[in-house]
Order: structure tokens, then C-alpha cells, then sequence
């Protein structure tokens, strides 16, 4: 049942007042089973956090992808400097002169903004060289490790339309509760509505506006890759023709093993504007998949970048006092 277990919870936990004994009944056990099991996942660091997945652009943040060129005798140190900055997730270490890569976020009411806070960084790091690659069209967000081996090797990607939202005061109590890795209890969401004051119905109401409209893309379980079995990750980097780019784009963002596929600016040292990251049980799963995307996509010039260490991963606390706190502090 563990696989099973893994995969409902990262496709879409419940919102419920009970939501594990949802997912108990959907895999015909019961929620003592599932809590129990639930917890030793996490225990073991298989499951990394259980939580809402928000969209920091409609939340106002600004972000963008960002690759440093550090002297290996400065990377240490460097990749300590960008870890420091509560906007930045995800850190790694990656094979290319381009080392370090990170994501990048800023609130909206920065004072220094996107650009300025990576050119402190880079001052900061001692970068030689930084490129900074904000998403300029997104195909695909969806990180769900294939724990049964059941899911098709391709799979469409879902479009969904967004009503429109004005996000009140409550709606930002309600954010700062659901981006909270939850308990492994019977009523993992109680607490959160004591401390806000609504009944459940309120609670998941709001929840609910928040999901139609996009702000929440969903919520569900991440996985430690590595744990669960997906040692290999790579970045592949594609140079596309511009007239081409959405159309390879939607293609590729329709294989299951690709969690993330977005088209991003080139540079003439960085001829590389479409990005797709492949997750596999090995490098050879990965090297297999790219070739076969390329082989599908016609594209003859690309890379793989994989990441050697992982200096940060970690979701953005939104509306944290801790941005403010390190503008102050530089």
C-alpha cells in the first residue's frame, strides 16, 4: 500500500475535516493504518512535507531562476551567502561553468527588488558571471514521483481557467495556516482553525477561493526524491526557435517523468530558452528520456544538468517577516 499511499497523497491531499481517513477509503484501509504508515514515511524522510503549493507570482512575489559561475574553492561559502536570503527554495549544485543555481523570490513590497537582491548576492558570493532566467511561459508545475510504476509515460496537461480574486486580510491569515507542513493526526487542519476563529466549512471555503483562482495550485504531499527511490534528476536545457518554443514546449511538459517545464529568455552566452526537469530512478532513466525527447522534438542542441549537491530545498514562507529582516541586515 506504501506506493499507493505516496502517490494519492502527492496527486492531492484532501481538504477535509478528516482527510486521512479519506485517503484510507479510496485505498480500502482504514485511517489508523494510513496515519500509522504516514508516519513512519516521514519519520524515514521519504515525505517531506505535506502543505499547500501556492503560485508566488499571484501572490505578488517576484521570481525567477538564477545560475551563478563561483570558483570551486568559493562554493561552500557561496551557496551559505544565497541560502541566507528566506526567498531562495531550491539550491544546487550543478556540471556546467554556470555552478550554482537556485530559485529566487522577492515580496512584493522590495525595497531592492528582483535584479538588485542578485546583484547583492553575486557582490556577496564573489560570482564571476550570473544569468538570471525569469519564466516567460510555463507548460508545466506538477512534482509526482511515479511510486506505483502504473502511470503513462505521457499524460496531458491539464488547463485550467482561474476566477479572479482580491486577496483580503482573511485570505492571508488563511495562506500563512495552509503553507504549514501539517500534523499526522486525525484532524491535521483543527488547530488552524481554532487559531483563526472559523469552523471548518469557513476554513475550507476560503481554502477552496483560494484554489479556483490559482493563488493555491493545490495541496499535497513532496516527496524526498532521493528517499523514495528517484536518485536522478537532471536539467534539460533546450535551444528552440522561437516560432517552435510553445508548441515543443507543450510537448514535452506532456511526459510524466518531467515535473517542470517553462520557456525562459536566451543570452548569446546562454543559448538555452526552453527547460524541462526529468525525474528517474537513475542517470541512465534520465539520459534515456532526453534522448527520447529529443529524438521526438527534432532539437539537435541541448544539455543535461544534474545536480551533484542540494544546498537548499525548501518551500517560501509567504508574507514572512524574514525578507524585510534581510534587507534591513545588508
Amino acid at each position: 500500500m506504501e506506493n499507493e499511499l505516496l502517490f494519492e497523497m502527492q496527486n492531492a491531499f484532501p481538504m477535509t475535516e478528516r482527510p486521512f481517513k479519506a485517503v484510507a477509503e479510496k485505498l480500502n484501509s482504514t485511517e489508523e493504518e494510513v496515519l500509522s504508515l504516514v508516519q513512519k514515511l516521514k519519520d524515514d524522510k521519504i515525505i517531506r512535507q505535506t502543505s499547500a503549493i501556492f503560485d508566488t507570482k499571484r501572490l505578488g512575489y517576484k521570481s525567477s531562476l538564477v545560475a551563478f559561475k563561483v570558483d570551486e574553492d568559493q562554493i561552500d561559502e557561496a551557496a551559505e551567502i544565497i541560502n541566507a536570503h528566506p526567498g531562495v527554495s531550491h539550491n544546487y549544485l550543478r556540471n556546467h561553468d554556470y555552478n550554482i543555481w537556485f530559485t529566487m523570490a522577492v515580496a512584493p513590497d522590495s525595497k531592492f527588488g528582483l535584479e538588485k537582491t542578485i546583484d547583492i548576492l553575486k557582490e556577496k558570493t564573489g560570482a564571476e558571471d550570473a544569468i538570471i532566467l525569469p519564466t516567460l511561459k510555463m507548460f508545466k508545475i506538477s512534482v509526482k514521483m511515479d511510486t506505483t510504476g502504473k502511470r503513462a509515460k505521457k499524460e496531458k496537461v491539464k488547463k485550467l481557467a482561474h476566477k479572479e480574486i482580491k486577496l483580503t486580510p482573511q485570505h492571508i491569515a488563511v495562506i500563512k495556516e495552509l503553507q504549514k507542513d501539517i500534523e499526522v493526526t486525525q484532524e491535521p487542519f483543527k488547530k488552524a482553525t481554532e487559531k483563526l476563529g472559523l469552523s471548518y466549512d469557513a476554513f475550507f471555503q476560503i481554502a477552496n477561493e483560494l484554489k479556483e483562482s490559482g493563488v493555491m495550485r493545490r495541496f499535497a504531499t513532496i516527496l524526498n526524491h532521493r528517499k523514495a527511490g528517484f536518485g536522478a534528476n537532471a536539467m534539460s536545457v533546450w535551444a528552440v526557435p522561437e516560432d517552435k518554443g510553445e508548441e515543443i514546449g507543450r510537448e514535452m511538459a506532456e511526459f510524466s517523468a518531467v515535473s517542470h517545464c517553462y520557456l525562459r529568455p536566451s543570452y548569446p552566452n546562454w543559448p538555452y530558452n526552453l527547460f524541462a526537469m526529468v525525474h528517474a530512478k537513475t542517470q541512465e532513466e534520465c539520459d534515456a528520456l532526453i534522448e527520447e525527447m529529443a529524438q521526438e522534438s527534432g532539437l539537435t542542441e541541448y544539455g543535461k544538468l544534474y545536480s551533484t549537491v542540494e544546498f537548499k530545498k525548501q518551500r517560501l514562507v509567504y508574507f514572512d517577516d524574514a525578507f524585510k529582516e534581510w534587507e534591513k541586515s545588508v
